[in-house]
C-alpha cells in the first residue's frame, strides 16, 4: 500500500467513525472526575465500557484505596490497552481523565457537553478526555492498515492533576509496561518536547503569640513572613533575565498562591504558613533551584529575633528537556500534523508541567501531542467553558494515526 493509499484509508475509517467518537467523548465529559475529591474509579469504569464497545480488551489497575489516599485521592483505576502486531517497537499512548473542579462562570453546563458551533463545551473535553477518544480512534484508523509489526498501548490514567505518583509513574515502576515510545496528551496545533517543571514549597514561619496592647513581648510572624515575602519577590525580578532556549518556554517564575495563620485580630500572630509555585525552565537543575531558594528564605530570616522558619518540599515536578531520542517522533508527528491542518507545526514548549516527565525519567522517550485548539488559552482550559473544536478531534485522530503507520507498517 502506498504512503497515499494508506492516508486514504485512515481518512476514510475515521469519516465514517467522526459521529460515534464524538458521542464517547461526550458520555466521558458527562461523567465527573474531578480531582480533588478524585473519585475517579467510576468515570475509568465509563472509559473502560467504551473501549471494550470498540472491541479493545482492558486491562484494569485499582490503584489501593491507602495509595490514594496518600496521594489525596478517594479512588483511581488506571486502564491500559495493548494491541500487538508483530515483533517491534512498543508505543505507549497516555492520557488523564481527572479534571479539575469546574469553578465559576460557565455559560452551560459544565458536564452537558454542549456543541456550539462546532465546538463541544465542558470540564475535561479539551484537557484531556478529548485524547481518549483521539487516541483510541487512531488505533482503529491504523487497524485498517493491517499493521504486522510492533505494539500499541493505551494508558489512561487518573491523577494528572495531583501529580501522576499513582498514575503513569505506577505503571512504569510496577512493570505493567514497558513501552519504547510514548505520546502524552497535548494540543493539536502543537508537537511538544519540552516543559517547565515545577517546585511547590511550603514556608512556615513562628513566632511567639502575645497580645496586641504589648506587641512588644511577642515575635510577629507575620512581620517576619513579610519579609521573607519581599526577597522572594525580589528573587523572582531577576528571573526574567534567564530565557529557555526552547520555543514557547519562556522565563523562569515564582508565585506565592496560598497563606494562612494568626489567632485573632487582637493578637500577635505566632505562625504564619505560605505556599510558592517555582516553575523551571528546562535548563535549570531542580536541587539548585531549591537549595537557592532555602537559602534565600533562611537569609530573610535570620535577623529576625525569635523567629524560626521551616521550609517543606510539597511537589516536584522536574522539567521535561528534548530528548534525542525523541526527535524522529517528534519531527514525523509535526510532518503529519503540518498536511493535515495545511498551517506550519514545528516542535515547541509548554510552560507548564504534565505527566510526560513521568515517562522520560523511565527513560522513555516522550512527545506531547493530541486533540484541542494552537494553546490552552485558547481551549479556555482549567476555566469556564472549556471547549474543543470537534475538527480539531477528527484531525489530531489522522496525524496519531499517520505517525502509528509510519512506525509500524512502512516508511512516509
Amino acid at each position: 500500500m502506498t504512503q497515499r493509499d494508506s492516508h486514504a484509508a485512515i481518512r476514510h475509517l475515521l469519516d465514517q467513525r467522526e459521529e460515534a467518537q464524538v458521542r464517547v467523548l461526550a458520555d466521558l465529559v458527562r461523567t465527573p472526575s474531578d480531582n480533588p475529591p478524585g473519585d475517579c474509579a467510576p468515570h475509568a469504569e465509563v472509559a473502560a465500557a467504551h473501549l471494550e464497545k470498540l472491541g479493545f480488551e482492558v486491562e484494569r489497575n485499582p490503584v489501593p484505596s491507602d495509595v490514594c489516599r496518600a496521594h489525596g485521592m478517594i479512588s483511581a483505576t488506571n486502564l491500559i490497552v495493548r494491541r500487538r502486531y508483530g515483533e517491534g517497537p512498543t508505543i505507549a499512548l497516555n492520557a488523564h481523565g481527572d479534571v479539575v473542579a469546574p469553578g465559576e462562570g460557565w455559560s452551560c453546563d459544565p458536564y452537558g457537553a454542549d456543541i456550539r458551533d462546532g465546538m463541544m463545551l465542558g470540564r475535561g473535553v479539551a484537557v484531556s478526555k478529548s485524547d481518549f477518544a483521539t487516541y483510541a480512534y487512531a488505533v482503529l484508523a491504523l487497524e485498517a492498515l493491517d499493521p504486522r509489526r510492533g505494539t500499541v498501548e493505551l494508558h489512561l490514567t487518573y491523577d494528572e492533576e495531583t501529580g501522576g505518583e499513582i498514575g503513569p509513574k505506577r505503571l512504569l515502576e510496577t512493570g505493567l509496561t514497558k513501552p519504547d515510545l510514548a505520546i502524552c496528551a497535548g494540543f493539536s496545533y502543537a508537537v511538544t518536547v519540552a516543559h517547565n517543571g515545577c517546585l511547590h514549597l511550603a514556608v512556615e514561619v513562628r513566632g511567639k503569640s502575645a497580645h496586641a496592647a504589648r506587641p512588644d513581648t511577642g515575635h510577629d510572624a507575620l512581620e517576619a513572613a513579610t519579609e521573607i515575602l519581599a526577597v522572594l519577590y525580589r528573587e523572582r525580578d531577576g528571573y526574567t533575565a534567564h530565557r529557555s532556549s526552547v520555543p514557547g518556554i519562556g522565563s523562569p517564575s515564582l508565585v506565592v498562591g496560598l497563606i494562612e495563620g494568626g489567632i485573632n485580630t487582637n493578637v500577635v500572630p505566632d505562625r504564619v504558613t505560605l505556599r510558592l509555585d517555582r516553575r523551571m525552565i528546562p535548563e535549570e537543575q531542580p536541587q539548585a533551584v531549591e537549595d537557592r531558594l532555602r537559602a534565600v528564605i533562611g537569609q530573610a530570616a535570620a535577623s529576625r529575633p525569635g523567629i524560626a522558619v521551616e521550609v517543606r518540599r510539597v511537589l516536584l515536578a522536574r522539567p521535561l528537556q528534548p530528548s534525542a531520542g525523541a526527535k524522529g517522533l517528534a519531527d514525523s508527528l509535526a510532518r503529519n500534523a503540518s498536511a493535515v491542518f495545511g498551517t506550519p507545526v514545528e516542535p515547541s514548549g509548554v510552560p507548564l508541567y504534565t505527566d510526560a516527565r513521568h515517562y522520560a525519567e523511565a527513560g522513555v522517550p516522550v512527545v506531547l501531542y493530541g486533540a484541542g485548539p494552537r494553546s490552552l488559552l485558547d481551549a479556555n482550559a482549567h476555566r469556564a467553558d472549556e471547549r474543543l473544536a470537534l475538527s480539531d478531534l477528527r484531525g489530531a485522530s489522522e496525524v496519531v494515526a499517520r505517525t502509528l503507520a509510519a512506525l509500524l507498517v512502512g516508511p512516509e
